[in-house]
């Protein structure tokens, strides 16, 4: 490899300096980062001043990794370098541009996280598990879990064909998000929407207490229940657990409530910034007078609203269900060939627990 006079005069004198008075001078070490001011470029080779530290040279493997960055350097041109050999053949440091440039984008990663403060990012991909964002050119994950309520998806949790399908919706949109997880080692970069949102979500929230009946807006129905948000605070989105809809059983929430329905709903939970409602609260409880009407021993007549692995489900009126197990019948293929989903059959009634929201019932022959 040839080197320019010039500079291997320069690096033999400083050499001689370090040497003589070494007290003047900054001692490198391998791995340090600094500024690297192009003086030569070289068939295969790049040279750098690197001020008190002397020379540099970028050669063989880390050349090619870093074509690219010195084919567009001129002359008198800085850039960020990585010392990775203190003193090669030549009497040269050596460099790491590639290196260097990647250590330096992870040191903006972490000055940012170190900051905790919002910033804006673009979604450039997406899968069932999240989605993906630039910050730094380094490539940020942020978990379904954590997207701020109104971009979660409104489907089963387990599709996650849907859930794909849903995220997908954000490619080229701008999200507000904070870092909350930097590791370097691993290379992995997660961030959070909610992170961003929820401290002004805890604050408003403050207003609000447990038992407290609140006006809102259905904005998302899923599987697993239905999306609130309050009509008098937009930023605020609750959640109606399936379970909390109505005092009877609901196979699908669709089936209730829609999007863009108004309503009333009472807060039966309030953590951190997530709420939790229930519609079933505001209305009176069946169970409550169940045994005046259902008694231990009387006939009953009840249509079959659905099975599962326990038995089946029977309706008895707009309200109350029963069920029947499925030992009565021996197995679950059995007790299909006895039952037929909506039709109606003659139970006997083996017991009422109103405190369970039970009724226990056997197929009258």
């Amino acid at each position: 490899m040839p080197i320019p006079q010039t500079i291997k005069k320069n690096n033999s004198e400083m050499a001689q300096l370090l040497k003589q008075e070494p007290e003047i001078f900054s001692i490198p070490k391998i791995g340090d980062l600094t500024e690297a001011r192009l003086i030569a470029k070289a068939l295969r080779a790049a040279y750098f001043d690197l001020g008190s530290y002397g020379n540099g040279i970028v050669y063989g493997a880390e050349y090619i990794n870093a074509k690219n960055v010195i084919k567009e350097l001129e002359i008198g041109e800085t850039t960020p370098a990585k010392i990775i050999d203190l003193e090669n053949d030549e009497g040269y440091i050596e460099l790491s541009i590639a290196e260097a440039s990647q250590q330096k984008k992870w040191r903006e990663v972490k000055e940012l996280f170190e900051k905790d403060e919002p910033l804006k990012v673009k979604i450039i991909g997406a899968n069932a598990g999240g989605v993906t964002a630039e910050i730094s050119s380094i490539k940020a994950f942020m978990p379904v879990s954590q997207l701020a309520n109104e971009h979660y998806p409104r489907v089963g949790e387990g599709n996650r064909t849907k859930i794909a399908e849903e995220l997908k919706k954000f490619i080229g949109q701008e999200f507000t998000v904070k870092i909350i997880d930097v590791n370097t080692r691993a290379n992995k970069l997660i961030i959070s929407e909610r992170a961003a949102t929820e401290q002004n979500v805890k604050e408003l929230l403050l207003k609000y207490s447990v038992g407290q009946v609140i006006d809102g807006i259905i904005s998302g129905v899923a599987d697993f229940g239905a999306f609130v948000r309050f009509a008098d605070n937009p930023l605020i989105e609750g959640l109606i657990h399936i379970s909390e809809i109505d005092h009877k059983l609901i196979d699908n929430p669709k089936d209730v409530v829609k999007v863009g329905d108004l309503i009333k709903a009472q807060i039966i939970e309030i953590k951190d910034d997530r709420v939790s409602l229930s519609l079933k609260a505001l209305k009176p409880d069946p169970w409550e007078k169940v045994e005046k009407k259902y008694k231990t021993g009387e006939t009953v007549q009840g249509s079959v609203a659905k099975f599962n692995p326990f038995g089946a489900f029977i309706n008895l009126d707009e309200e109350i269900q029963g069920i029947i197990h499925v030992s009565e019948f021996g197995g679950i293929e059995e007790m299909k060939k006895e039952l037929e989903l909506g039709k109606s059959y003659h139970f006997l009634i083996d017991s009422v627990k109103p405190q369970e929201k039970r009724i226990l019932l056997k197929l009258k022959k």
